[in-house]
């Protein structure tokens, strides 16, 4: 029997986050454990720490559950170091095993420790290549294709042979190194998922040491000042002299996920030069201009909902308030319901007030659907609680295609926007109305061009070639592979 679903989205899920830094004199194992908390949201299934004191070896303690659950004060003791790297995950490659965690350690010619966000849509090939060469895996992610390319390679610094892999590499991967004495970052040449350059400095002495993260919001944390993003094809190599950079190729365009602005990172990150809580809200406003309607009372699906519910409340001149309780103690369960709960498990996240939305014209606002399962339910909540009509305003477009480039997405198949229109998916839903926030009105909320961002799972427009060939999360566990 599978674990009840807690969450009420029933897809897309977040991908993973990445921390490195290298700060002699720091508590680096403490400061990644921190800016990993601040990134929780990328990932829920696991989280890990290396860390070294440079020249020396590479410590790891990584396990399954969240942050809070994986360390603690001793643990994060036992973590000395100059230098550290860190992760939280959500599996896009890979089953959600205890050997999928990260950060990944190899010991080849290099020892190396490695996190990455993205997903590589030439994975198989590569592992195939590797295995060829003799080379074993303990694990069935693509990260540790990675980590074993580099291990493996015979460049003296491991920059070098980050310079030579990296043009094999295919599709999404901003990610992390460590050798005993370097951190390395790089991100792939299309830039999809996002990766920041930060810098702390000591109070006392005034000497800089610097840091990366998947989002800004992981330096807010710690107490770093953002400096800019890595870019596209960008090495970044922390040591105790600075930071050195160096670009590796480069794409013919870029294409950074735009459903990072709509839903993945978190509201307070900094992304193309605007805080997400300021865009999303603009999402509300221009809803309203697209789809006006006749209605009482604003009401988010929280928390995903919150800021584009502002916006569009403020937008249309309407009261917002809360139509549901949510609670915030529930992460992941394993504990069953019971037959006679199970058809209430959406309650366990979410508890309409009848109170509030009793014989109101409710605009119920979130950030997605996928499959739409939990928005009917979200829907008929309202009903029962009394709610006279219910508008569905989503702010994203209709998402119709699977995301292989990080994100997992259900299948084609699976997505209620799939083969359907707005009008039909409203009456599957229940709803009274839906509108869907166009993709024009996406890029003039958050104020970036197409020209240089990926919407595949809106409009199908992959901008790597190939990627439609790409085998799925579990192409490494074929009995082909594991033989």
């Amino acid at each position: 029997m599978a674990p009840l679903v807690t969450e009420h989205r029933d897809g897309p899920r977040d991908e993973c986050g990445v921390f490195g830094i290298y700060a002699p004199g720091h508590d680096v194992a403490r400061v990644a454990y921190f800016a990993l908390f601040a990134l929780q949201h990328r990932g829920q299934e696991s989280a890990g720490i290396a860390s070294a004191p440079r020249g020396r070896d590479i410590m790891t303690i990584r396990d399954q559950g969240l942050v809070a659950q994986v360390f603690d004060e001793h643990k994060l003791r036992t973590l000395v170091g100059d230098l550290a790297i860190g992760h939280v995950r959500y599996s896009t490659t890979g089953s959600s095993d205890w050997e999928n965690t990260q950060p990944i350690v190899r010991n080849d010619r290099r020892t190396l420790a490695l996190a990455h966000n993205g997903n590589l849509i030439n994975a198989v090939e590569l592992h195939s290549e590797l295995r060829e060469d003799d080379v074993a895996f303990s694990s069935t992610s693509d990260s540790e294709i990675i980590a074993a390319l580099l291990a493996t390679h015979p460049a003296s610094r491991v920059e070098d042979a980050v310079a030579e892999v990296l043009p094999r590499l295919r599709g999404a991967f901003s990610t992390v190194v460590m050798t005993e004495d370097t951190v390395v970052a790089f991100r792939d040449p299309y830039g999809l998922r996002p990766l920041v350059l930060g810098m702390l400095e000591d109070a006392e002495t005034g000497q800089a040491a610097y840091c990366v993260a998947s989002e800004s919001c992981a330096f807010d944390l710690i107490g770093a000042k953002y400096l800019r993003e890595v870019l596209p094809g960008e090495i970044v190599t922390l040591t105790e002299g600075g930071v050195k950079t160096r670009m590796v190729g480069g794409a013919e365009r870029r294409a950074f996920c735009v459903f990072e602005y709509i839903y993945f990172a978190r509201p307070d990150s900094k992304m193309a030069g605007t805080v997400l809580q300021v865009a999303r809200a603009r999402m509300g406003e221009i809803l309203w201009r697209e789809a006006p309607v006749s209605a009482d009372l604003v009401i988010p699906v929280p928390d995903s909902g919150n800021p584009a519910a502002r916006g569009l409340a403020r937008a249309a001149g309407l009261p917002q308030d809360d139509g549901f309780i949510k609670n915030r103690y529930v992460a992941r369960t394993f504990i069953q319901p019971g037959q006679e709960l199970r058809r209430h498990g959406l309650r366990l996240k979410f508890n309409p007030l009848p109170e509030v939305v009793a014989g109101k014209r409710l605009i119920v606002v979130d950030d997605s659907i996928v499959r739409g399962n939990t928005t009917r339910q979200i829907v008929q909540m309202l009903r029962d609680a009394g709610a006279a009509e219910i508008h569905l305003r989503i702010s994203a477009p209709p998402i119709k295609h699977p995301c292989h480039y990080g994100i997992d997405m259900s299948s084609r198949e699976e997505m209620i926007a799939h083969g359907r229109t707005v009008s039909e998916i409203a009456e599957e839903l229940g709803a009274d109305s839906l509108h869907y926030l166009s993709l024009s009105g996406v890029y003039e909320a958050v104020g970036v061009s197409r020209e240089e961002h990926c919407d595949a799972c809106f409009s199908g427009d992959y901008p790597l070639a190939g990627t439609e060939d790409h085998r799925g999360k579990y192409a490494l566990e074929l009995p082909l592979l594991r033989a």
